[in-house]
């Protein structure tokens, strides 16, 4: 057994490498940002030829009512090459995002991305829910006593906001001391240049009317949608709609309930505890399909994205970002884990490995998570009750990276915008980025959503103390949206790490009462 997951991890890490390597292969000179450029140009000309059509239809109602020459002259805008207008019609009927679609190498990529999303991420989606319920009512369950679950829970919820925190404070001290947003309004020709672009980057991403719709806006908005994702009105609606948030809160409550009614629950609590065995066989097989998954995933996203973007102005930014991921990964995380937990965190992070390879290459918590609880139970040592409930409420809200790189990216569009933002609207940052990556999980967009909550938090602070000063545009975000896959990969790599980590930490305190299979 050993020698086969040792042979599927070898096989993952393969994926990975020859994912990159045929990605930039198939990347060319595509360039997708021009690609939406296009998309969006396109609609605008459509949109003059229908006035056009429509003014040139009322210029031959009037020369037909007055029994006048009709006019020689084309409405501007009107477009009079029927291949010309088949084109543009093309073009506009494209989402934005799906610009990639239009690559020259378009085939290959489909191909990919069905294999990768269609397949392999739906595998691991599928097992989502169900995983997440059983485990957290096993979980409960066989804790058994309402005091100890509150005592597990409460030192959960400690250690991830502890970890979240330190996160965004690391994040702020990198992003104050290497100032790249001031480097890049320098590269791009100042700040009023700067906003132009990113006006217009904005305008051809699509995601204006995503990002309003579902920004609540704030430090209040933030924490008012984690409250509002809880309770759940309807559990299969959420089922269905993949939220695990609403799920681990029914799942709790239902655990909780189950062990009040005694033995006259014991078919009920079997009946979930092998479900969640059944759960966990099945994840066994889909990572088999993780060595494919991964190749085909990363490809598409090299092919789309390209690896020439570290080299340009917004490669500071990913730098600082990137290096805030790996201080946090690998020196502050394996400090609380050698300190707290009494564990060598290398030891462990290697029995992790095929749940971090899988992060990485899926970009998703949720969808890793059925092989976080099968690396973190049947090689990390971790107890089937730290399992059951610290790693799907983990999933969920215990987001390190994505908090260090939302305080990143909002301090780095302010220092290239030239806002001043001061100690308290760093500590805002500091708060709203946390309770932002709590409610991600439900928000769709979550990335530029949860960005655009720390972006009107901090402008409601600069207005606050400076009135008519000068604030965050919200557009700026368009300006870090080409490269957030690939640091979208790096922080879920992390957020999973610092799961594990949590969950390995809590094991220590509150062990099964038959050890688990590894310890380290």
């Amino acid at each position: 057994m050993g020698k086969d997951k040792l042979y599927l991890t070898l096989l993952i890490i393969a994926g990975l490498v020859g994912g990159t390597l045929v990605g930039a292969l198939l990347h060319g000179d595509y360039d997708e940002r021009e690609q939406q450029k296009l998309i969006h140009d396109a609609a605008v000309r459509l949109a003059a030829h229908q006035a056009a059509l429509a003014e040139k239809a009322q210029w031959e109602r009037i020369a037909a009512q007055t029994h006048s020459q009709p006019a020689t002259t084309q409405p501007a805008g009107l477009i009079a090459d029927p291949a010309e207008l088949a084109r543009l019609k093309n073009l506009a009927s494209t989402l934005p995002s799906e610009a990639w679609t239009l690559h020259p190498r378009s085939a290959a990529l489909k191909y990919l991305y069905f294999v990768g999303r269609k397949i392999f991420m739906n595998a691991l989606f599928m097992l989502i829910i169900p995983l997440v319920l059983s485990s957290v009512i096993a979980g409960v369950t066989s804790v058994g006593n309402f005091a100890e679950l509150g005592r597990i829970g409460a030192k959960t919820f400690a250690y991830y906001f502890l970890t979240m925190f330190l996160a965004v404070a690391l994040g702020l001290v990198l992003v104050n001391a290497f100032k790249p947003g001031a480097r890049m309004a320098h590269d791009l020709g100042g700040q009023a240049a700067m906003r132009a672009e990113a006006e217009a980057a904005y305008a051809d991403s699509g995601k204006a009317e995503q990002v309003s719709k579902n920004n609540p806006g704030g430090l209040g908005g933030a924490l008012l949608n984690i409250v509002s994702q809880v309770i759940p009105s309807n559990i299969m609606e959420s089922m269905a709609g993949n939220q695990p948030l609403p799920i681990i809160f029914f799942a709790l409550l239902f655990g909780i309930m189950l062990t009040t009614l005694g033995d006259a629950a014991r078919v009920v609590m079997q009946f979930f505890d092998i479900l969640f065995q059944v759960i966990m066989k099945m994840v066994h097989l889909v990572i088999w399909l993780a060595p494919v998954g991964v190749f085909c995933l990363l490809a598409w996203t090299v092919a789309r994205i390209g690896i020439a973007v570290f080299t340009h102005a917004i490669g500071g930014y990913m730098a600082v970002v990137i290096a805030g991921l790996a201080i946090h990964g690998l020196v502050v995380l394996p400090l609380m884990l050698w300190i707290l937990g009494r564990t060598n965190p290398y030891v462990f992070m290697h029995r992790m490995k095929q749940a971090l390879l899988t992060a990485f290459g899926t970009d998703s918590s949720s969808a890793t998570l059925p092989v976080t609880m099968e690396c973190a139970t049947e090689f990390g040592g971790v107890s089937r009750k730290a399992a059951g409930f610290v790693l799907p409420l983990g999933a969920t809200i215990n987001m390190d990276g994505t908090a260090l790189y939302e305080a990143v990216a909002v301090a780095f569009l302010a220092q290239a915008f030239g806002v001043h933002v001061g100690p308290v609207g760093m500590v805002i940052i500091a708060l709203t980025a946390t309770l932002a990556a709590v409610g991600a999980a439900g928000i769709p967009e979550a990335g530029l959503v949860t960005m655009a909550i720390v972006v009107t938090a901090v402008n409601q602070n600069v207005l606050a103390s400076t009135p008519g000063a000068e604030t965050i545009p919200l557009a700026g975000v368009a300006l870090i949206i080409g490269v957030d896959r690939i640091l979208d990969m790096c922080r879920t790599t992390v957020n999973v790490w610092g799961d594990a980590v949590v969950a390995k930490i809590i094991t220590r305190s509150e062990p099964d009462a038959t050890p688990p299979a590894a310890a380290v």
